[in-house]
């Protein structure tokens, strides 16, 4: 087992992505190329290899690839307090959504046996958070009008035993998260493939626009594969460990 450091009282957080060579990463355009019938069936095993506590994605990922249903809302009859909720203390592995308004919808409160905790705003509706709290799916609330996600990572390692998580986007959750100082490693995979598709690339301006968005990067590794992919492992200057 890999043995993860908190830095700052927030998880060791790892950006995997896999893209083309010129950054896309919505693979639906890519399902009929010789690139990707050769990696297609390694996703598993290459996000397995990782051994983090779980796993992160924006809203837009969610609701795309995972959430599955629409939130059936009810008014509550009584005061839904605190800023927080854990629907599972026993969890050892967990899903976390970043959705600021509360608009995924779950039948289940994990995904693949990883649980579900939802990182929201203030702007959430009291009749969402009570749709949580009957799914027994954990939330943290953390900012005003938008999440602040430093924050939010920093309850994440109080409330969950959580050493580490990998980032898998979107483009816009990656780009802020990586602004704010949030992620220690950025570990991308490239497929021999262009793709000029309209679409979002690992990293895009995200809403911290007032931050350096420009980064200095340290090599890790690169690893060329017998099918043309390339493996490239960096971490930032912001991370002093190194799994």
């Amino acid at each position: 087992m890999v043995n993860f450091k908190k830095r700052m009282n927030r998880p060791y957080i790892i950006l995997h992505m896999i893209s083309s060579v010129n950054g896309k990463i919505l693979t639906e355009p890519w399902r009929h190329t010789r690139a990707w019938e050769n990696v297609k069936d390694t996703f598993d095993e290459m996000y397995k290899s990782f051994e983090t506590d779980g796993w992160i994605c924006g809203r837009v990922t969610m609701e795309k690839d995972f959430s599955d249903e629409t939130p059936q809302l009810i008014t509550p009859d009584f005061e839904i307090s605190g800023d927080y909720y854990v629907g599972d203390e026993t969890a050892k592995s967990f899903a976390v959504a970043v959705d600021p308004s509360g608009k995924l919808g779950w039948t289940k409160n994990e995904i693949d046996g990883d649980h579900i905790i939802e990182i929201l705003s203030n702007k959430v509706s009291n009749e969402y958070l009570y749709y949580l709290q009957r799914r027994k799916i954990s939330y943290i609330i953390s900012g005003k009008d938008s999440v602040d996600l430093v924050s939010a990572f920093q309850r994440l390692s109080e409330l969950f035993p959580i050493k580490s998580l990998l980032l898998q986007g979107g483009g816009y959750l990656n780009g802020s998260m990586l602004n704010l100082g949030l992620v220690d490693e950025l570990n991308i995979v490239v497929l021999p493939i262009t793709d000029l598709n309209e679409g979002p690339t690992s990293l895009e301006l995200g809403n911290y626009r007032k931050l350096n968005m420009v980064n200095d990067l340290t090599l890790v590794s690169a690893d060329a594969k017998k099918n043309g992919e390339v493996h490239l492992r960096y971490k930032t200057l912001n991370s002093k460990t190194i799994r």
